[in-house]
């Protein structure tokens, strides 16, 4: 008799996603599709990814103006800018004024924001035009804003300074005094927080109504309300927000060097430590002083410190973030 031999046929599987993805090339919709979306893959692989592999290579040379000029080749000098970075004075001072600004910024552009956007609930009709209002300071250039904090906080006769003397308070010299120069950029920069009002009036249109209702017939008063309903179901917003406007204060250039470095406030001219931002130094040290490969390096620290910063705020986000459909 003769063995018969039993053999089993397994199933497919389901494809593999690198398999899925070749296999979606078949439609004539996925090729529009990429046609679509390949200027953008063109400008970030030539605007964003290719300098930051240049950067990234000379962080560990010694381009300057000698090597832009080709009086001198390119040379490697591997981890010494990295080296000077811990030694340097100007660096430490600038992180912790970039630093001391951002804590002043954030919050208060959070807030300030979030009041703006709860007036504009309340506000009915009339919501559309203060709305527009409130967002108009956001567009405006930033070397404007630069500019306008110069004349706007003078300590002589600047506006500031006047309505406080209709009070009875005596103005500081807010871009003369190292301790008062941080908080007016701070307030310069909350008077632009129209973009991130929007964000929050978007949100808080979207918290249920009956929560509000139901806690009313509790007894809940105003504040309970805001506290343990709006704030939660807005801190998805609330987080994004954060992020964002945490990153924009690591990044903050334009304003400053504006009034304290650029043609405002005399590039020759004696500017004020308590002003140099990280973004600020870094920029004097690869277009004015032509340090490219040190500037590099310090373009590379930023980068990293920004994304432990963000990495921190993502892992504390898990207990104070509420997502809707979210256990």
């Amino acid at each position: 008799m003769a063995n018969a031999v039993a053999t089993t046929t397994r199933a497919p599987g389901p494809p593999s996603r690198v398999r899925r993805w070749f296999s979606g090339f078949r439609e004539r919709e996925t090729w529009v599709a990429y046609a679509f979306i390949l200027p953008w893959i063109i400008g970030a692989v030539a605007l964003t990814f290719g300098p930051m592999v240049a950067s990234a290579y000379l962080s560990f040379t010694d381009y300057g103006v000698e090597q832009i000029a080709g009086f001198a080749p390119t040379k490697t000098v591997g981890l010494q800018h990295y080296h000077e970075l811990v030694h340097d004075e100007k660096i430490r001072l600038a992180l912790k004024n970039t630093f001391i600004f951002a804590l002043m910024k954030v919050p208060a552009t959070m807030v300030c924001a979030l009041g703006l956007a709860m007036i504009l609930v309340r506000l009915g009709r009339m919501a559309g035009f203060f709305r527009t209002v409130f967002y108009i300071p956001h567009i405006t250039p930033p070397v404007a804003i630069g500019v306008l904090l110069l004349v706007l906080f003078n300590g002589q006769v600047g506006l500031i300074n006047e309505a406080l003397g209709f009070i009875g308070i005596q103005g500081p010299f807010w871009t003369t005094d190292p301790s008062w120069i941080k908080p007016s950029l701070a307030i310069t920069s909350v008077w632009s927080s129209g973009g991130t009002m929007v964000i929050y009036l978007a949100a808080l249109h979207g918290v249920p109504q009956q929560l509000y209702e139901a806690a009313s017939i509790d007894g809940a008063s105003k504040w309970r309300q805001f506290r343990n309903i709006t704030l939660p179901m807005i801190s998805p917003a609330l987080f994004f927000t954060f992020i964002i406007l945490t990153i924009a204060s690591l990044d903050s250039f334009t304003e400053v060097y504006t009034a304290y470095f650029g043609t405002a406030g005399g590039a020759g001219a004696q500017s004020p430590d308590a002003a140099l931002l990280y973004a600020v130094y870094l920029f004097r040290q690869g277009f004015q002083f032509f340090n490219l490969g040190y500037a590099s390096a310090m373009a590379w620290l930023l980068f990293v410190i920004t994304m432990i910063v963000t990495l921190i705020n993502v892992l504390v986000s898990r207990r104070f973030v509420f997502y809707q459909g979210a256990r």
